[in-house]
């Protein structure tokens, strides 16, 4: 399957080089350029790609608010790119429902393993920022509100099974093997649970399992 990527990057170099690395590989086809965040929201809109490669910083829309526009229309997969891995940008790109945050000074490897990763529906995160992540929500005084509690309790055995998957950093295909059942359903049951929960990724949902103890 080739994966259909949108490229939104305000500076032309920066884009260019992302644009070159993607196109060497036979699975990927860029399908677009945005060079603001208003541009990428549009062409998200236009083009329905699997996955947009997102700056934070880009003029007349900044990379988040994009994000969030993106993922509330069910545009795409989002995978955050950023040179900085500033709280700030983190907390505020994964509460807009991006799947992902890498850093700029990755391996090309590393871009395309991320790109593949978010495409078929799991999360990617920088290292450093996966340690900080563990390390602020795993805090005992993150309070779980009581709607959010009883939602919860409304999901079916499987469903929580799942979640807690999520919240031990399980991948799809790796959930399938250890609930013994097919990726496809997997993916099902973590659609039905982000609805469920209204939330807007599987890392938020992993973030929350991990909130209230749920994990492998």
């Amino acid at each position: 399957m080739t994966i259909r990527v949108l490229v939104a990057e305000d500076q032309a170099a920066v884009r260019a080089a992302l644009v070159m690395i993607l196109r060497a590989e036979p699975d990927v086809e860029v399908v677009g350029q945005a060079a603001d965040g208003e541009e990428a929201v549009r062409l998200a809109l236009e083009l329905r790609p699997d996955v947009v490669l997102m700056d934070v910083q880009m003029p007349r829309l900044d990379g988040v608010s994009a994000t969030r526009e993106v993922v509330a229309a069910g545009a795409a997969q989002v995978l955050v790119l950023t040179t900085f891995d500033l709280d700030e940008y983190v907390y505020g790109a994964l509460r807009a429902g991006a799947a992902g945050f890498l850093l700029k000074d990755l391996e090309a490897d590393t871009l395309v393993e991320g790109i593949r990763t978010v495409a078929r529906g799991d999360g990617m995160l920088a290292p450093s920022v996966t340690r900080r992540l563990i390390g602020t929500f795993a805090r005992p005084d993150r309070a779980v509100g009581p709607d959010t509690r009883e939602a919860v309790a409304g999901l079916t055995p499987r469903e929580r099974e799942v979640l807690a998957c999520l919240g031990g950093g399980l991948s799809n295909g790796e959930i399938a093997a250890r609930l013994e059942m097919a990726e496809a359903t997997t993916k099902t049951h973590v659609s039905r649970i982000l609805a469920k929960l209204r939330l807007r990724s599987r890392v938020q949902a992993a973030i929350l399992a991990q909130d209230l103890g749920m994990t492998v």
